[in-house]
């Protein structure tokens, strides 16, 4: 087959197929990407070939550099990793079952050759080759989270319990459902009441969220804990606090969630990366991801507690993006059930109606696939465009998917139709009921790139990741503003102190992140902390805006202490009301006891911003666009990517719109080619046969008695040398027409070879990888510079035994 399925903005999932003749075609099921803006549902029992086709889809969204976050409850999306360019035995070798070898009576290495055979087989089938394997490896980072688990990435999910961004907050209905779903998200975890209406803990905690949101401040565990003994207010709806929720009882719910963050199991959740959805889609340079979180090792109040916090930050996300028509992303949750009942009301249902009735308008497509459609509420699924419907488990099955698909359809929807459609369905053969196609199509998937062992193991997963893990620690490392660990000199030892010294500006002390074992001890060193806020403006790129900043400089010399200080984001330090008694003090140099030091100091710092820190900025000419003032770089040419699709889909729909009309014309032109060739023929044949008969009777005539010559005879014969002329005429009518034919069909290659050209011309134009950037910095207005903090913060270190002192924070 030829690599026709290669085309801009589609997606290769198969072939059509005949039902009537229960065989594959050998034209290709092309599915448009722009059509998942309106969602798709995928539903199949077990054997139907739902895995392939949404791991396929997947793919395919990867080739054409659309990112995804998916979801996975069973552990299969792993498999994703799978994907091997040289299609060799040796890459198979560590993933295949070798239980399964053993059940065949082969070795381990002759079952992996077994299995690279028939991977390669099963990929030339279906016009694929390790070129194409390697095209979906190099257009995507693919990397799997296991929240709650050091086996693949971590994910520290407890900080999304930051507030919002602004455009959610300003959106009551949004901020509602977004406090709701958190607070029941952590109750869920609790295994608590998380009814937003009768539970107590509820209401309160939801009180406090939405206070601490709508002040733009950032909720950790313990701030929360802290909170919940002692609320900023007083008075819960007309009751007063003390009425509501006495203190002693509200001191049990802090020591719940206190006793679940000190618990050992629970201290994964807690590192990690932070869990940002715009990393999940993009890496820090720019290149799209596909992030699976795997949650098959989590329990279902975990799985709950999980979903919803993803989910909701993926809905602020969302909110952050400006609207389009393009894809551009996607989320896909394989097995749906138990997320999205049709009566039950578990947290993560709340932010997945949202997603389904809103993410549309961003270019944030969904994808939901399930072996269970009877746990599905369809009427939520009532705004997906696209269905994938395979072989189902029972009668009630199809009866209630029919039932889903007749709320979601347009005027296209013939229930009858579908049904014996549906009747026998067989593996990997699926029904797709698109609202954007005229009628329902049925095909037969196409092989996975991805090898689809099954289920990865821990241990695999693990293995997977290993290296992404060495580097997601190294980057966390570099991003963090601690220093490395140091070792402790004796004479800095013998100048420690019992108690903090007396400084004449403000104290804070950093809060403690980890433990100390019973062979070391804590001691706080000293640091400068500055506050300030810089003044970023440029005409020309649209550029007025004022950016708040931390810096944390190790104290240990008066001599420019900003030189080495590294930036702080807010939720890279917290702060302890008091100091931990059995921590020491590190020695202060002398200028830090002296107030006018931090005066001069302060002096540095500012012009220190003013040279040192500029407001990155870069331009790409090709498409005419700046970055945001809030944009990495990688960020930037993440958005480019988007901004190329929107382009390219503007362009292609040009394209089609100009060559539609003529290729519509020129197919009916030959069409009526054709079926005169057919008239031709059909008055050649009939005029044979005619012209035959009357020279029959010619001869009859003549040999039953007439004379030849006779005037009857005569006549006859004339006439059947007429009909004998035109049928030498008709004959040249055909070959005319024929002629015809062959001269429109050689116009039709022309203006499809044409037309091809043009779209590759804007598969290049569109391939944001060559965009050449312009860097254009904007250095801060000095006049504007405003240091609105300058403190002396203790920070946490822990010295073991053999004199290693390493940062506890940041």
């Amino acid at each position: 087959m030829s690599q026709s399925f290669e085309k801009m903005g589609v997606f290769y999932l198969g072939r059509r197929y005949d039902p009537q003749q229960n065989q594959v075609t050998d034209e290709p099921l092309l599915y448009d990407a722009k059509d998942l803006c309106t969602h798709a549902v995928c539903v199949g029992m077990t054997g139907s070939g739902k895995t392939g086709l949404c791991l396929s889809l997947l793919e395919e969204a990867a080739i054409d550099r659309i990112p995804a976050i998916a979801i996975d409850p069973k552990g299969d999306l792993g498999n994703l990793m799978l994907a091997f360019p040289d299609l060799k035995p040796a890459s198979f070798e560590p993933w295949v079952d070798p239980g399964t070898a053993m059940r065949k009576g082969v070795s381990v290495q002759a079952f992996a050759k077994q299995t690279a055979d028939q991977w390669k087989k099963g990929l030339n089938e279906w016009g694929q080759t390790g070129k194409r394997v390697k095209m979906y490896r190099d257009a995507v980072d693919v990397g799997i989270y296991t929240p709650g688990s050091s086996a693949g990435l971590s994910l520290t999910v407890l900080k999304s319990l930051n507030a919002p961004p602004p455009e959610l907050i300003d959106d009551s209905d949004a901020m509602r459902e977004r406090v709701t779903a958190a607070v029941s998200g952590l109750l869920a975890l609790l295994g608590l009441d998380f009814d937003p209406i009768q539970s107590r803990d509820h209401i309160l905690l939801s009180n406090i969220v939405d206070r601490s949101w709508r002040a733009g401040t950032n909720l950790s565990l313990p701030a929360l804990i802290k909170a919940i003994q002692n609320p900023p207010f007083d008075r819960i709806g007309v009751l007063d606090l003390e009425s509501f929720y006495p203190s002693a009882d509200r001191f049990k719910l802090s020591m719940t969630l206190n006793n679940l963050l000190a618990s050992p199991g629970f201290a994964t959740w807690m590192e990690g990366e932070p869990l940002n959805v715009q990393r999940l889609l993009w890496t820090p340079e720019g290149k799209p991801r596909l992030s699976i979180m795997s949650i098959a090792h989590l329990s279902d109040s975990e799985r709950i507690f999980f979903v919803t916090m993803l989910l909701n930050e993926i809905v602020a996300w969302m909110r952050t993006q400006p609207g389009t028509t393009s894809l551009r992303a996607l989320l896909y949750m394989d097995e749906v059930f138990g997320f999205l009942p049709p009566t039950a009301n578990p947290p993560s249902k709340t932010p997945m109606l949202t997603l389904l009735k809103q993410a549309r308008a961003y270019g944030l497509g969904c994808v939901l696939a399930t072996q269970n459609p009877v746990d599905l509420d369809y009427k939520a699924l009532s705004n997906a465009g696209t269905w994938f419907l395979g072989r189902l488990q029972t009668e009630r099955d199809k009866m209630r998917v029919l039932d889903g698909l007749e709320g979601a359809a347009a005027a296209n929807f013939n229930r009858a139709d579908l049904e014996q459609q549906l009747a026998g369905m067989d593996s990997r053969v699926f029904l797709m009921h698109n609202v954007h196609d005229d009628a329902p199509t049925t095909f037969h998937t196409r092989w996975a790139m991805s090898y689809l062992r099954g289920p990865l193991t821990r241990v695999q997963i693990k293995e997977l990741m290993h290296g992404k893990r060495k580097q997601a620690t190294k980057v966390a490392q570099e991003a963090s503003p601690a220093p490395a660990p140091q070792r402790i000199k004796k004479k800095e030892q013998a100048d420690e102190q019992s108690s903090a010294p007396i400084i004449p500006v403000e104290q804070r002390y950093v809060l403690r992140r980890g433990s100390v074992s019973d062979d070391s001890r804590l001691v706080y060193r000293p640091a400068l902390l500055g506050e300030a806020r810089l003044h970023f403006v440029k005409s020309t790129q649209k550029v007025d805006v004022w950016n708040d900043l931390m810096l944390l400089s190790v104290l240990a010399d008066a001599d420019d202490v900003w030189s080495d200080a590294k930036i702080c984001r807010d939720d890279d330090l917290d702060f302890d009301d008091e100091a931990d008694p059995k921590a020491t003090y590190g020695k202060v140099i002398s200028e830090a006891t002296n107030k006018k030091s931090y005066t001069t100091w302060q002096k540095d710092l500012k012009n220190h911003l003013y040279r040192e820190h500029d407001l990155p900025m870069w331009r790409c000419s090709k498409l005419r666009t700046y970055s945001k003032p809030d944009e990495t770089e990688g960020d930037f040419r993440a958005r480019l990517v988007h901004v190329a699709r929107e382009k390219r889909d503007a362009d292609l729909e040009k394209l089609r719109k100009k060559y539609a009309p003529r290729l519509e014309r020129l197919e009916e032109r030959i069409r009526k080619a054709e079926h005169r060739i057919e008239r031709e023929e059909s008055q050649y044949s009939n005029q044979r046969t005619s012209t035959m008969i009357s020279l029959g009777a010619t001869l009859l005539g003549a040999v039953f008695g007439r004379k030849l010559a006779s005037a009857t005879n005569i006549s006859r014969a004339g006439s059947t040398v007429r009909r004998a002329g035109r049928m030498s005429s008709e004959k040249g009518d055909i070959r005319r027409a024929k002629e015809d034919v062959e001269k429109l069909e050689g116009e039709l290659e022309e203006m499809e070879a044409e037309f091809q050209e043009a779209t590759e011309q804007l598969k290049q134009d569109a391939n944001p990888v060559d965009f050449e950037l312009d860097e254009c910095p904007i250095r801060p207005r000095k006049s504007d510079i405003q240091i609105s903090d300058l403190v002396l913060v203790w920070t946490p270190w822990v010295v073991s035994s053999d004199g290693i002192a390493e940062p506890v924070f940041g």
